[in-house]
């Protein structure tokens, strides 16, 4: 190529490129409720868990504790003191953050309710701190008796979640699931259990 027409093609490249890479730029979007992107959260990134997948889900679970008899005799009664326990996370993914969230989703959903009286998180974490233990996500009777007389709770909601995970060729499925159960303090016994469940794919 003569060395003429190379430095042609060269400028003519240098006017060119800036506006086709402008073009490519990666561009942040505002999504959810009040914004041009209201559906932005209901697409599925990956299999994992999300936070709309656990909204939902510590949703149906709270819907079928408000539907129960227990729910029904706390109605009646002068407001029971709750204390909420760490789900256990049983899968394999790293859920620390969505977690908490999950946890504080709870505490303000049963709060707003009215109906019992919700044990702050912080204050729960602070007794078991003097009391020189480790808090863990299992739910412990002995260590859940000790802590529910220094905080005044009658029952304690906790749970679990768990997941199956099926792969076939290049195609993989979880099917998770969240346990929740209300237990009495005082004797250790299930008042009421249940679960919800989510489902999510790649399929190629």
């Amino acid at each position: 190529m003569p060395r003429a027409r190379a430095r042609h093609v060269v400028v003519l490249l240098s006017l060119l490129l800036p506006g086709a890479l402008a073009g490519c730029k990666t561009k942040a979007i505002r999504g959810g409720e009040g914004t041009d992107n209201p559906n932005l959260d209901e697409g599925a990134m990956s299999t994992g868990l999300d936070r709309k997948d656990l909204d939902d889900l510590m949703k149906k679970n709270l819907a079928s504790l408000q539907a129960s008899p227990l729910w029904g005799q706390w109605r009646t009664s002068s407001q029971p003191v709750v204390a909420i326990w760490p789900i256990k996370n049983d899968t394999t993914e790293h859920l620390d953050d969505q977690m908490l969230t999950l946890l504080s989703d709870m505490e303000t959903e049963l709060i707003n309710g009215g109906v019992v009286a919700i044990v702050s998180r912080e204050r729960q974490a602070e007794m078991i701190a003097e009391a020189n233990l480790q808090q863990t996500a299992d739910f412990n009777p002995a260590l859940a008796a000790q802590i529910g007389k220094q905080i005044g709770a009658q029952y304690f909601i906790t749970g679990k979640l768990q997941a199956v995970d099926e792969r076939m060729n290049k195609e993989r499925r979880v099917q998770y699931t969240l346990f929740m159960q209300v237990i009495e303090v005082e004797t250790s016994i299930v008042k009421f259990q249940t679960k919800s469940e989510r489902s999510k794919a790649i399929i190629r």
